[in-house]
């Protein structure tokens, strides 16, 4: 009798820790959302338009990022006098690099498309992501310059996964880390986020992205949400 009662209180509490995990980690979402804005603010988002700028071996390098909600995404940038653009859309994706010895706008990969469109979701993946199909976990915290942050795995409905990184005093995200492939080989992508800044709407986001893949961060100088969008601009005409 005594074992089949240790068993149960054994029992009894690995529930309680499971419990415990999930509202840790369901807590942890909804002050990350709160953090940035809310839910309601959040949702109200369906366009964004940016501009930014990158800086590298003394040249700065414009850059204008425009987004509609679930339906695409335009990237233009101009480098000594040469203009290009990269698009992601629901049916593709396309690249134009003059810099690169391009003449006119090339198919992106398959991949390289899946996980654009992962972008295309403006409101965030932690907006409902129940819905969206995606599970979030919480894992060990991970030290960061020192400080022990919340770390949290997303796994999408596609089944591509994300780490999250939190600072535990904001519970703004300060790094992403994911993987990708480029050229048929898997790379990992790590971009550190700072500098968030509220807009109007009262939603907040970084205004400075250090990529592992970039030579230089990006700073936005400029972010403006629900603008109207002629949505021809993720269209290319071959």
């Amino acid at each position: 009798m005594k074992k089949v009662k240790y068993l149960s209180l054994a029992v009894i509490g690995m529930m309680l820790t499971v419990i415990s995990v999930a509202q840790t980690t369901e807590d942890l979402i909804t002050k990350h959302i709160e953090a940035i804005g809310g839910k309601e603010n959040w949702k109200k988002v369906n366009s964004m338009r940016s501009e930014a700028t990158l800086s590298t071996q003394g040249i700065e390098v414009p850059i204008i990022i425009t987004q509609v909600h679930n339906v695409g995404m335009k990237q233009e940038f101009s480098v000594m006098g040469m203009s290009g653009y990269s698009i992601i859309g629901v049916d593709g994706g396309w690249n134009f690099n003059p810099m690169q010895g391009q003449t006119k706008p090339e198919p992106i990969t398959q991949d390289e498309l899946n996980v654009g469109k992962e972008q295309l979701d403006l409101q965030g993946e932690f907006i409902d992501y129940k819905e969206k199909g995606h599970t979030i976990e919480q894992l060990e915290n991970e030290d960061i310059d020192g400080v022990a942050c919340f770390k949290l795995k997303l796994t999408r409905k596609s089944g591509r996964e994300a780490t999250y990184i939190l600072d535990p005093k904001t519970f703004y995200i300060v790094r992403t880390i994911s993987k990708m492939s480029v050229n048929g080989q898997e790379i990992e992508s790590t971009i550190n986020l700072s500098n968030y800044q509220k807009l109007p709407l009262g939603i907040s986001v970084p205004f400075t992205m250090e990529n592992n893949m970039m030579p230089a961060p990006i700073n936005l100088t400029k972010v403006e949400v629900n603008i109207a969008v002629d949505q021809s601009i993720f269209k290319v005409q071959q």
